[in-house]
């Protein structure tokens, strides 16, 4: 058992970035407007959906003889379904998503914020979140502010080297993040934050196996600016974060044309995927709106899986 004395200044380092970045998704979560929603669609609950007219079959107690009274039709009174979804998240927090220039944050820490956010944002609507396990299967999703808690301390924890991400953040090859290659649990929803620049194969495979399993989502590149354009110019060396990769050149400009070209390829891969198989693809700039970029992820999870 760790003494007292050691035992306190751990715990106190550990907890360190849980508070500020809890805080800050709490506050960015704040800037969208949302409610206790309902699912758009009939079934089981309290609140008042619409009136339809009555079908052969339908029970004598569903019609509304009020609403009837009013015209020469039978009304049947339809409630919202209010069963709460699943959503699992995926925030990338390998090597790759540490780049960032010019003095902007990490695209680890806009995905950490978005991801933590849209996870405050769905458990206030009434659903159950997870982070997405690795290999084999993590905790369940659930609903409760222990679950805010468990996902904040598991994105504000260590993430760096082979430890990156636990038991939580998927398996990493070399420097770049590895979609869940375990399919989300089945009719769930999810919600994918990476920079997707490494082998793109896996991702587009991950989303089909999820897709099949009756799964939608979202799936978001989280890039910085210098990453889109490519600003450099002359002599240059580029290395990826892990070390592994490593390029030198002379005419760094030269190479723009093909790069843009490359990374245009590559997101007309994911948006192509994400078509086929009903799932929603977006980008977010780190020099960008996290306000904007967190209402249009709310609102495409609100609207997955219908």
């Amino acid at each position: 058992m760790a003494a007292p004395v050691t035992l306190r200044p751990r715990a106190d380092a550990l907890a360190a970035p849980l508070p500020p970045l809890l805080a800050r998704a709490e506050r960015l979560a704040s800037t969208v407007a949302h409610g206790a929603h309902g699912r758009r669609r009939p079934g089981a609950g309290d609140e008042f959906w619409q009136f339809r007219h009555a079908m052969p079959g339908d029970p004598a107690r569903s019609i509304d003889w009020r609403r009837s009274a009013r015209s020469d039709a039978t009304f049947v009174r339809e409630m919202e379904w209010e069963t709460s979804q699943a959503v699992t998240i995926w925030v990338d927090r390998s090597a790759s998503m540490d780049f960032a220039e010019g003095g902007r944050a990490p695209k680890a820490d806009r995905a950490a914020l978005l991801g933590l956010a849209c996870a405050i944002l769905l458990i206030r609507g009434g659903e159950r979140v997870a982070l997405a396990p690795g290999e084999g299967r993590g905790p369940p999703p659930a609903a409760g502010r222990a679950r805010l808690d468990r996902i904040a301390a598991d994105l504000a924890g260590p993430g760096a080297g082979g430890d990156r991400g636990g038991d939580h953040g998927g398996d990493y090859e070399g420097d770049y993040g590895r979609a869940p290659q375990t399919p989300p649990p089945p009719n769930t929803r999810a919600l994918w934050l990476s920079d997707f620049l490494g082998p793109v194969e896996p991702a587009l495979a991950a989303m089909r196996r999820a897709a099949d399993a009756g799964v939608r989502g979202v799936l978001c590149q989280v890039l910085d600016p210098a990453e889109e354009a490519l600003p450099y110019e002359g002599r240059t060396v580029f290395e990826s974060m892990g070390g592994r990769l490593r390029h030198e050149t002379r005419k760094a400009d030269a190479l723009r044309g093909e790069y843009r070209g490359r990374l245009a390829e590559r997101r007309a891969a994911l948006r192509d995927a994400c078509r086929r198989t009903g799932w929603v693809w977006t980008r977010h700039a780190t020099d960008g709106s996290a306000a904007a970029a967190l209402g249009g992820l709310y609102h495409a999870l609100e609207g997955g899986g219908r």
